[in-house]
This record gives C-alpha cells, sequence and structure tokens, in this order.
C-alpha cells in the first residue's frame, strides 16, 4: 500500500478553523469528528499539547461549545512555524 506524508502542521490549522465555525453545518456531531482524527494524530506524532475553550461559559460536556476549541501547537510544532514565517 502507498503511503502519503501530511504536514501534522496544516491538519492542526484546518482542524483549528473547523472547530471555529459556526455554521448550520458545523453541528455537534461534525466537531466532535474534527477532535477525534485531530487528536489522534497530535497523540501518534507526539504533538498534542492540550486545548482551550472558544467559551468557557459555554463548555458543558457532550455540547455544540464543548467542541467548539482550539488546540495549541506543541513546541516542536511552534519551531516549524516560526523557521516557515
Amino acid at each position: 500500500m502507498s503511503r502519503k506524508t501530511v504536514n501534522v502542521l496544516e491538519v492542526l490549522e484546518y482542524a483549528n478553523k473547523q472547530l471555529t465555525r459556526t455554521d448550520e453545518y458545523a453541528t455537534v456531531e461534525y466537531k466532535v469528528g474534527v477532535c477525534n482524527m485531530l487528536e489522534m494524530v497530535l497523540h501518534q506524532t507526539s504533538n498534542y499539547a492540550g486545548f482551550m475553550f472558544h467559551d468557557n461559559a459555554d463548555s458543558e460536556t457532550g455540547t455544540l461549545g464543548y467542541y467548539s476549541r482550539t488546540y495549541f501547537y506543541s513546541a516542536k510544532m511552534k519551531r516549524t512555524a516560526k523557521r516557515s514565517a
């Protein structure tokens, strides 16, 4: 089977954009999928550095606010982003 690599920083930035969406298609289910996929990628590549809610007052477990979050860059990703800028 062929393999293709993807830049983890690009995946993180794309996912964070998706998690800020507020349109009718950005449902809880959609954001759960984005979070699950991103967390797997970040953990598998040792780049997980946590996340923050967009609104702490709207972050009850399982709600749209709970999955409206931004994931942080790992130290390794920050160095890569600085070199690319």
